[in-house]
């Protein structure tokens, strides 16, 4: 197990110092900025008390919100990459730095500052040389805070596109695989642990190194200004810039078997699934891994670029059960094969968009089909849970998961508990496969792929027919596994590279060949 973790990490070790350098980058100058904001903003709560306790009110209550819940809620004025990230993260690190500060100043004995003010020293001056060295060590603590926070919260930015050791963290979580989340993880918590220490001693000899610290401190300002400046003054035009989700980067069916397949390579910046149709649509990307029936596809006005070479295979929905809970509830088999293709493209592609813009809950959405098909939606029985639905963490998951559920429990006497927004398709595998979830909605291609794994010889000659991929990953999933494929649900939801239509139209890119040869160009 060591021995293959040090291969990963030697195999790895550009993109590690690369992700490393991109994380002590943005908390850097994430805590540099707090820094001064967080003194000037505590120095100044010491002179207008009244305004202390709002203010120290506040910084709190941004310490209390949920990193990914402040994340989300600057994307619609900020959008992804970097700029959100140094917001949050300069949130994030006020407290400890604007407390420390305060408490620290009050804390300076009385009768040293009276003695101070006895000699003629002004309010000015008794700052500078007597309250600020000695609150010094007090508001040092709180920067050492602040920067083992902004250390941690920094993993989380790799959803919008910031970089950082989050990558590493989120792809291993997506395909469970524990080497890359350790890869992530080890370095962050290193860095935490050797500028913490590096700190610590600087802490202890603080009152005498006040003077070089703040000329380094200006320093290291400029510096990281320069760094972010430098390269949108001097950087060349730039070419298409992609925006894939963690799975996506290292799945099987994903970027890396596409590159290979077609045989190009372009810049990607990896963000939360949710977020790729945002950035595409805000200009922060040229093209994106989306879903064939999603609904944002016609409410942004995208175009599915052809995928010619036909590398991505056939992913019909359908439900995937353990076999011994369809032995204990034979009924399900009957129940769902009533369900077989009555949901098509257009009809999931409509849901999608249902709940993705206009806000409808996936449960809603879900009742309205069934409702339209004549199935039952009224739960008949309450108590304890039967079996456990789970779902990945994206929108057609949910509504499928919720769509059976309510399927479930409005036409049988079974109850359901759900289990929803698991991180990655290898982790909701894994979960059915050791019992701790008994059904979920899965896609052919991707079980064919991610799971079984077959030569390539095997998947050539399957994926020129959907019903020979069924029958395939049927076959297998119940010999390997003991699974079993309930009917298809109707609809192929096939991976695909998307575009906006203007821009396609203009560079003239209709397949992902053309895309090929468009950056061969660049």
């Amino acid at each position: 197990m060591l021995s293959e973790f040090i291969s990963f990490v030697v195999e790895q070790r550009s993109e590690i110092l690369h992700q490393t350098y991109e994380h002590l980058w943005i908390t850097m100058i994430a805590l540099a900025i707090a820094t001064v904001v967080g003194i000037t903003i505590g120095i100044l709560l010491t002179r207008y008390e009244a305004a202390a306790r709002p203010m120290l009110g506040f910084v709190n209550i941004v310490q209390t919100i949920p990193s990914i819940a402040l994340l989300g809620f600057m994307l619609p004025f900020f959008g992804i990459g970097v700029l959100p990230a140094i917001i949050a993260l300069f949130l994030y690190a006020l407290l400890p730095i604007v407390r420390n500060t305060y408490t620290g100043i009050q804390g300076v004995d009385a009768a040293i500052k009276e003695a101070a003010l006895g000699m003629g020293m002004t309010d000015s001056q008794i700052l500078r040389m007597v309250e600020l060295p000695l609150a010094a060590p007090v508001i040092f603590a709180g920067v050492r805070t602040a920067m083992v926070i902004n250390i941690g919260v920094a993993t989380l930015c790799a959803l919008i596109a910031a970089g950082g050791l989050g990558e590493f963290i989120f792809r291993g979580i997506a395909v469970n695989n524990t080497y890359m989340i350790l890869a992530g993880a080890i370095p962050a918590s290193l860095l935490a642990i050797v500028l913490d220490t590096l700190l610590s001693l600087i802490q202890r000899h603080i009152q005498k190194l006040l003077k070089p610290l703040a000329i380094s401190f200006v320093v290291l300002c400029l510096f990281l200004i320069g760094q972010a400046v430098w390269p949108g003054v001097t950087g060349g035009a730039p070419t298409l810039v992609a925006g894939f989700n963690s799975e996506f980067m290292e799945r099987a069916d994903g970027y890396p078997g596409l590159r290979e397949t077609y045989g190009f390579s372009m810049e990607a910046m990896e963000m939360e699934i949710g977020l790729m149709y945002e950035a595409l649509n805000e200009n922060k990307v040229d093209v994106i891994s989306g879903f064939s029936t999603d609904g944002r596809i016609p409410a942004y006005n995208l175009r599915v670029l052809e995928d010619d070479l036909q590398y991505f295979p056939p992913y019909y929905a359908a439900p995937l059960i353990r076999q011994q809970t369809l032995n204990r509830f034979p009924e399900l088999e009957t129940l769902f094969q009533q369900l077989d293709g009555k949901i098509t493209e257009e009809t999931m592609m409509q849901m999608n968009f249902e709940v993705d813009r206009n806000k409808r809950s996936p449960r809603e959405v879900a009742k309205e089909l069934l409702d339209l098909l004549g199935f039952a939606t009224v739960a008949k029985k309450e108590g304890e849970a039967d079996l456990i639905i789970g779902s990945k963490a994206f929108t057609e998951n949910f509504i499928l998961a919720e769509l059976f559920t309510l399927l479930i429990e409005g036409n049988t006497g079974l109850t359901v508990e759900l289990k929803q927004g698991f991180g990655g398709t290898k982790l909701l595998m894994d979960a059915i496969i050791n019992g701790f979830v008994d059904m979920y909605p899965e896609y052919t291609g991707t079980v064919l792929l991610v799971l079984l794994k077959p030569e390539t010889s095997t998947v050539d000659s399957l994926v020129q027919n959907k019903d020979w991929v069924y029958d395939y990953v049927q076959q297998e999933v119940k010999q390997q596994y003991e699974l079993t494929w309930l009917p298809p649900l109707g609809f192929n939801n096939t991976t695909a590279l998307m575009m906006r239509e203007p821009q396609a139209q203009k560079l003239q890119i209709a397949s992902i060949t053309d895309l090929k040869e468009y950056l061969a160009k660049e």
